[in-house]
């Protein structure tokens, strides 16, 4: 293992813990619906919208009820703030995705005619959709090859030392230059399972870990346990 700079993993390395990955974790399951399961590009991003800072089954909640009044933009703007509030209270900051979501469909009409975007560019034009929400929905709903930035994801790649950010933004930004090209349509999968099954947050599983002998974070672990 060689570092590089600001505690990060040298390219070859790099290369070697994705390839490892690619040996050891499920990749791109073929048909891979859109965040949380939603059919299409326009409720894949209201879905994602609704996810920040809100567990699973409440995101899913909050989708199932609104998206029982409303399927389209043209529809989301028919229902008043009151009932979309009421629909995805179940995903917290209601009043705040409330309007997210009438801008975003206002913007999407307005400047789109209707149809999400295809592109990291555009998608994050629009009102509510961060660099996460738009990397998540190109490569879900669109089949792109991009290394899509969750918290797994974020946690995975920062403690290895595939990246030094301390925002998943930037870790994102950092990952689409150091991830080998051929990783990057299946390196999203690969590095969110390692997050959710072995690297977790609290009490890691090193010793099963594919990628603990290139782990920075690991390497050091094992320094301090040896002073």
């Amino acid at each position: 293992m060689t570092a590089g700079a600001n505690n990060l993993l040298a390219a070859s390395d790099v290369e070697t813990v994705f390839e490892r990955l690619r040996e050891a974790m499920p990749g791109r399951t073929k048909g891979a619906k859109g965040p949380k399961e939603q059919p299409d590009p326009f409720r894949s991003c209201i879905s994602c919208m609704l996810s920040a800072q809100s567990l699973d089954r409440n995101t899913a909640a909050a989708s199932d009820a609104l998206f029982a009044l409303a399927t389209t933009p043209e529809e989301m703007l028919a229902l008043d703030d009151a009932a979309i509030a009421a629909a995805i209270r179940p995903a917290g900051l209601y009043n705040m995705k409330t309007r997210n979501i009438r801008k975003f469909c206002e913007a999407l009409i307005g400047e789109h005619g209707g149809v999400v975007p295809d592109t990291r560019e555009r998608l994050l034009s629009l009102p509510g959709i961060g660099r996460k929400c738009a990397d998540i929905v190109m490569s879900f709903t669109f089949d792109a090859d991009v290394i899509a930035v969750d918290t797994h994801v974020h946690r995975v790649c920062n403690r290895i030392g595939i990246t030094d950010a301390k925002t998943a933004d930037k870790t994102a930004g950092q990952l689409e230059q150091r991830a080998p090209e051929w990783a990057h349509r299946d390196g999203h999968f690969w590095l969110i399972q390692l997050g959710k099954r072995i690297c977790v947050a609290r009490s890691p599983k090193c010793e099963i870990c594919p990628v603990s002998d290139p782990c920075l974070w690991y390497a050091a672990r094992q320094k301090e346990a040896k002073t």
